[in-house]
């Protein structure tokens, strides 16, 4: 059934889709495209893309004279990323899960060219920019009683300033995936309720520092990609897993992703509740979370895990009290939709259709369709496989709206090339191409001028 009311949000971070198919030129034809752009979706409809912290930003220290005092960003001691992959012998133990041995160091270095690149968002006709904040910038030791760098509130303030100046709605991540090294070593990060009351002074930090001018706010990201991929495969940090599954020095890949998983939902719980209650009413924002599958959709809309996930996981899934499965009920403004696929042999939009009418049929309120992207085959500027996906895709949106699916934006991912996690800089998603060797200079795609043309057409 069609859901009314709040409307959920679809928003960023498609990192995985890889489509395969021998498509040639004769199938992009310009007039084609021509009868179908922007006017074809409601008024309002925002259309963006999207990046996070770690993967494009710069992660390195940075020195600068702040009311006459040298202060440095320690970023690089405290980014549990930076720990994981500096750990071991010969650049890291973590080092052999990267493809190309890659680490997000320097990335993209969004943190010195942000305004060059959002002046290439506005020439391609973004109404909006979805980062992440890095917890560690803002805070080393990861509580606000351990210090505030502010540089790191610098940044983040001139970035949100600049995308406004320039007509972009600001979306903010708390959290994707880069969880301060202090807390991880204090007290084990995510596998301790300790991280609640941290997580929750860091959200309200950032509500009351920048929610002033940010009106769309993500608690985290994928919170499932995170989990299985820091607490059961190992490949992103901490790198817990069980022996027989990867290259961990600890981990039990049977129970700490569903106690990990716990903590993260009451985290999304309490920063809900916060902002509802401390910052909405004056500051007139939406707060969500974006997600991938209904094991963690269930919970937020219920207020209990799904029957097949306490079939399947049994005395392993810890129980919410009362209290809490109070707090996790509706405890959202929107919902993003992070679209992946299963992986095919040739182009198939017609799924996103489906996922978004079963996200509907569930009653998982407003869609604001996540960010989507792919991987073309040829790196470089020439991706007309990109240009036919994004066609595909959000002509199947279109028509899954029609049907009565409340989706209210759609954000790309990514605008720029980046570091894609345990594929480093091996695949590229972005709109605008990244030459890692040659100074990051940046060129538009062809995927970027067909967005440009079905944007502002």
């Amino acid at each position: 059934m069609a859901i009314r009311g709040p409307f959920l949000f679809c928003i960023l971070a498609l990192f995985g889709l890889l489509a395969c198919t021998g498509t040639t030129d004769a199938a992009i034809k310009p007039s084609h495209y021509s009868i179908f752009n922007r006017s074809s979706f409601p008024s309002g409809f925002i259309f963006g893309s999207g990046s996070s912290a770690y993967q494009e930003q710069h992660s390195k220290m940075e020195g600068d004279q702040v009311y006459g005092i040298l202060l440095l960003e320690i970023i690089q001691v405290i980014y549990t990323y930076y720990a994981f992959f500096q750990s071991g012998d010969d650049g890291g133990v973590m080092a052999e899960k990267i493809a190309d041995r890659s680490t997000g160091d320097v990335a993209d270095d969004f943190y010195h060219r942000y305004k060059e690149d959002i002046k290439l968002m506005k020439k391609v006709g973004l109404d909006s920019f979805r980062f992440s904040l890095s917890w560690s910038r803002i805070l080393p030791k990861g509580k606000v009683s351990g210090g505030v760098n502010p540089l790191g509130v610098k940044f983040y303030n001139n970035l949100i300033n600049e995308l406004l100046a320039n007509g972009l709605k600001p979306f903010v991540t708390l959290f994707h995936f880069d969880l301060p090294q202090a807390l991880e070593d204090e007290y084990g990060g995510f596998l301790s309720p300790k991280i609640l009351k941290d997580y929750v002074d860091y959200a309200d930090f950032c509500f009351k520092t920048f929610g002033d001018r940010v009106k769309l706010w993500v608690t985290m990201n994928e919170p499932n990609g995170f989990i299985m991929n820091a607490y059961s495969t190992g490949i992103f940090p901490p790198g817990r897993c069980s022996n027989y599954l990867g290259n961990c020095t600890s981990g039990d890949s049977a129970t700490e992703p569903y106690v990990a998983a716990h903590h993260l939902l009451l985290c999304h719980g309490e920063v809900n509740k916060l902002y509802k209650q401390k910052y909405q009413p004056y500051q007139k924002g939406k707060i969500g979370i974006t997600i991938v599958t209904h094991w963690f959709a269930h919970p937020i809309t219920y207020g209990e895990y799904p029957k097949s996930m306490r079939t399947l996981a049994g005395r392993r899934l810890p129980k919410f009290t009362e209290d809490q499965s109070k707090l996790l009920k509706g405890s959202f403004d929107f919902l993003g939709l992070n679209y992946y696929s299963t992986q095919y042999a040739d182009q198939a939009p017609p799924s996103n259709g489906f996922n978004l009418s079963y996200t509907a049929d569930r009653q998982v309120n407003a869609t604001r369709m996540a960010d989507n992207g792919s991987v073309p085959l040829k790196v470089g500027v020439n991706d007309k496989l990109r240009i036919i996906y994004l066609d595909g895709h959000l002509k199947y949106l279109l028509k899954a709206m029609k049907n009565g699916v409340n989706v209210k934006a759609y954000y790309v991912w990514s605008f720029l090339d980046d570091f894609e996690w345990d594929s480093g800089y091996t695949a590229r998603f972005g709109l605008t191409y990244v030459d890692f060797k040659n100074n990051l200079t940046r060129h538009l795609k062809d995927s970027a001028f067909w967005y440009k043309r079905f944007l502002l057409n």
